[in-house]
């Protein structure tokens, strides 16, 4: 099956670099509502037979002009809403968005214990995204999925579950509001990702500059420098 784990439109949280995870979260901007406007044009191409968003308000009206103009419902999951803050709800300094960043990047690299203080481990946050992939791939196994999510759950679960996504390169790349990542696979046989943000996914991925947090900027750390602006989801 193919799906399509598109990011949602833009937020005030966005705008100001909050690291905004907690239900139901806030609608979109101005700008958020073409993004969300433009996504059936842009998906045009794409036979979806599924529709799903997070139970996070954002996703929802991102995913509603996608779903009119396919006359598909849009199927409300809480799977797939953003990697929670915990502790770290609402803050937008460099501190914390380090440790939101090294601990949710720590699981695909192994360390699912890894847990943020008053969080979700990384055995929890992946599980409940499986879940929803698991929910989708036996309702429509041969056909094309979309999955309204947030930016750090892509990301994260993409690093985890496709063959050909490293750590390292989804930490580094980036997923702008509405951006899309489309991976083909099942459950069973693994995922492989075919395209992020527009650009093809090669075999084998390797580091390359980015400008996305959780939701888009690249990780902050010692290796890379101090982060230059904050991540949001």
């Amino acid at each position: 099956m193919r799906l399509l784990l598109i990011r949602h439109g833009q937020t005030t949280s966005n705008l100001g670099h909050f690291l905004d995870t907690a239900r139901p979260g806030p609608g979109l901007t101005d700008l958020g509502l073409r993004q969300a406007a433009a996504l059936p044009r842009a998906l045009a191409g794409e036979d979806i037979t599924a529709l799903y968003a997070s139970t996070l308000t954002r996703t929802q009206l991102t995913a509603a002009p996608l779903a009119a103009e396919r006359g598909i419902e849009v199927r409300i999951r809480d799977g797939i809403r953003e990697l929670s803050a915990g502790d770290l709800e609402m803050r937008a300094d460099e501190e914390a968005v380090r440790q939101y960043l090294t601990t949710v990047f720590a699981w695909p690299a192994g360390d699912v214990a890894r847990r943020l203080p008053g969080g979700e481990d990384g055995t929890e946050a992946l599980a409940r995204f499986d879940a929803v992939v698991a929910e989708a791939a036996e309702a429509e196994e041969h056909g094309t999925v979309a999955l309204v999510s947030h930016g750090a759950a892509i990301r994260v679960w993409a690093a985890a579950r496709a063959r050909n996504v490293t750590v390292d390169f989804a930490a580094r790349h980036s997923l702008d509001n509405t951006g899309v990542v489309v991976v083909e696979g099942s459950p069973d046989s693994g995922w492989t990702a075919l395209s992020w943000a527009g650009t093809a996914v090669p075999a084998v991925t390797a580091s390359g500059a980015g400008d996305g947090g959780p939701a888009g900027r690249t990780l902050p750390g010692p290796e890379l420098g101090p982060a230059t602006d904050h991540p949001t989801t």
